[in-house]
């Protein structure tokens, strides 16, 4: 793997993990269940009040009451992804960073041998969105030039290159960290048959879920099924692309804001 491919699918999974990690947040707080309607579509029939104060709410998970939660598998992964970053934000701070802690872009490292409520202390109590951004900014070696003072000298760099071995090591990591998120999403590659038949032919339909692209459902019954959307590249099945499940749900009875 080149150097440049490791760069990217590091970023890529990290952006991944902030991107849906509100998502995750609040799937904590329902009760597991089939993905179907799909999770993306259903959260958008949510007041926009509770989403947005969930995207805000950006505590360490560690640091949160968690009275009755409703899906413990959600949080499971949840605890699990925060320790895979923090973790690896404090080696990568451990192996490259030099500037003084009083520089607003110092990673603050835990101390490993605290209980989980005092590690959450330092760097970690800005939350996960925090530390995949500033683990973004090592991996691409930003900030590694040396520094002009105000005198006119140059200082050294507040952080040094990081090494191939510690890309690679930021990498896999990031990948399984972002492997928990879509998973506990039900967003991982996947094929799930749904219970209900086709409302036009009575054919089978199945959910297709991916981690880079939004669901679609297909029905088994290709041509001679008479709903309103398109055929395949293969022409062998009917395709609800994200635009058109919203009729696919209607027709099969689906209460999308109960579902949500």
């Amino acid at each position: 793997m080149s150097y440049t491919q490791a760069v990217q699918e590091t970023v890529r999974a990290l952006r991944t993990i902030r991107g849906r990690w509100a998502e995750l947040l609040l799937a904590i707080e329902e009760p597991p269940a089939d993905h179907w309607p799909p999770r993306q579509l259903a959260h958008t029939m949510r007041d926009g009040d509770d989403e947005q104060l969930v995207v805000e709410d950006r505590a360490p998970l560690v640091l949160r009451e968690h009275p009755a939660p409703l899906n413990l598998g959600a949080l499971d992964a949840g605890r699990g992804v925060e320790r895979l970053v923090f973790d690896l934000a404090d080696a990568l701070a451990a192996a490259v960073q030099r500037t003084e802690q009083g520089d607003p872009r110092a990673w603050l490292c835990a101390d490993p041998s605290a209980p989980d409520s005092r590690r959450a202390a330092g760097s970690r109590a800005h939350g996960l969105h925090w530390a995949c951004v500033w683990i973004e900014g090592r991996v691409q070696d930003e900030d590694t030039a040396p520094e002009r003072e105000l005198d006119g000298t140059l200082a050294a760099p507040p952080f040094e290159v990081l090494p191939l071995h510690l890309l690679h090591e930021a990498r896999r990591t990031a990948r399984i960290a972002e492997a928990r998120v879509l998973r506990a999403l039900g967003l991982d590659q996947r094929e799930t048959p749904l219970p209900e038949p086709c409302p036009w032919c009575e054919g089978e339909l199945t959910l297709h879920s991916a981690p880079d692209g939004p669901p679609a459902v297909t029905c088994s019954g290709g041509r001679a099924c008479s709903a309103p959307v398109p055929l395949d590249s293969r022409e062998q099945a009917r395709v609800w692309a994200w635009d058109d499940l919203p009729e696919l749900i209607a027709a099969l009875g689906v209460d999308i804001a109960a579902a949500a």
